[in-house]
């Protein structure tokens, strides 16, 4: 039997940051995002060889351990180790050989939250390969307690309810790790007007997102005035543009990702840098009105917003950099997995 699984990538229009603790249990974050139809991908396969065998494109790693009710996390395929640890772990599943696979379609240190919607995309292949009694909520915040607490790996909350759930989302997050996520219905004309307003641009450089982060936790912790009050606005921004979508307002949305960006570089030393800069400044000149790192900044993609009719323009300013751009659409659905059975499998049960 084979299990695959996907989960979509998403875009942070605004609010991001505020999801990171401690900001979110001092004072509640907010977050509008959407997902797009770009992927990751699980597929796991039964196996009768006694070996659990991990094959991760995106980390270019390849190897095979013993089965066992635990494998070492050594810093390769981590999330891929963790997940298979902690779901062996919470649920005693009978011990399987088999062999997992993963990919994703953007490449990791993209901003568009790659290693949580990985994350949430192996547990999809388990919950559907065990039938665990898992939801979008559990699926999301067991894909969190893994990375952030079981690995240790920095970051906010928002990247695997986004995968989870798919969509336009206004999430809340609460102190203690309470999230609601509040789904949008959004007009099918805002969607292709945002879909034609916007240019979406992957600087070519990625880049761990940790750093940036903790930096944005000290400052946080510290009571950082500067950098406390530019994520008060920040927050604001994800109220202002879930109006402006819900609209269909261009003009504010515009407006607050441009906001965004501005306040967003107020909250760490390496969220921008001369590659991101020369970008904004190309697709300026060109005829964009505003733009936004997607994620925590460094790199990775910037959603710029433009007029319709200039986005050509645009879009060929861009290909003269050194990244490229990159063709989307949102879409609805979160996280899902389904099962192939072999011929052998299907013709036991005709017997």
């Amino acid at each position: 039997m084979i299990i695959r699984s996907k989960a979509p990538l998403r875009l942070g229009l605004a609010g991001g940051g505020s999801d990171v603790s401690p900001y979110s249990d001092m004072f509640g974050g907010l977050i509008l995002n959407a997902t797009i139809n770009l992927y990751a991908y699980t597929t796991i396969e039964e196996t009768d060889d006694g070996m659990i065998t991990i094959q991760s494109y995106d980390c270019d790693y390849f190897e095979s351990f013993p089965v066992a009710k635990e494998i070492p996390i050594d810093g390769n395929a981590s999330l891929i180790k963790g997940t298979y640890n902690r779901v062996i772990k919470d649920f005693n599943i009978p011990l399987k050989s088999f062999k997992i696979t993963t990919y994703n379609d953007a490449p990791a240190g993209s901003g568009l939250g790659t290693s949580s919607t990985m994350v949430v995309c192996i547990l999809k292949a388990f919950v559907e390969w065990h039938a665990l009694p898992l939801g979008d909520y559990e699926i999301a915040r067991l894909a969190y307690e893994i990375e952030r607490k079981d690995l240790k790996l920095s970051g906010g909350k928002q990247d695997q309810y986004a995968a989870a759930f798919g969509g336009f989302n206004y999430m809340e997050f609460l102190p203690q790790d309470v999230v609601i996520v509040n789904p949008l219905k959004v007009k099918r004309w805002i969607l292709d007007e945002l879909e034609a307003s916007m240019v979406l641009y992957f600087t070519g450089r990625s880049r761990s997102s940790a750093q940036i982060i903790d930096e944005q936790k000290r400052n946080a912790e510290r009571g950082n005035s500067k950098s406390v009050d530019a994520m008060h606005r920040i927050k604001q921004g994800a109220v202002d543009m879930k109006l402006a979508v819900l609209k269909g307002d261009m003009d504010a949305f515009g407006k607050v990702l441009g906001q965004n960006w501005e306040d967003k570089k107020q909250m760490a030393n390496a969220i921008t840098n001369p590659v991101i800069e020369q970008a904004f400044d190309v697709a300026i000149a060109a005829g964009a009105k505003s733009g936004k790192v997607s994620g925590a900044g460094g790199g990775g993609f910037i959603m710029f917003f433009v007029e319709p009719t200039r986005k050509k323009e645009v879009i060929e300013a861009l290909k003269k950099l050194n990244g490229f751009v990159m063709p989307f659409n949102f879409t609805d659905g979160g996280a899902h997995g389904w099962k192939i059975y072999d011929s052998d499998y299907i013709e036991s049960f005709r017997r």
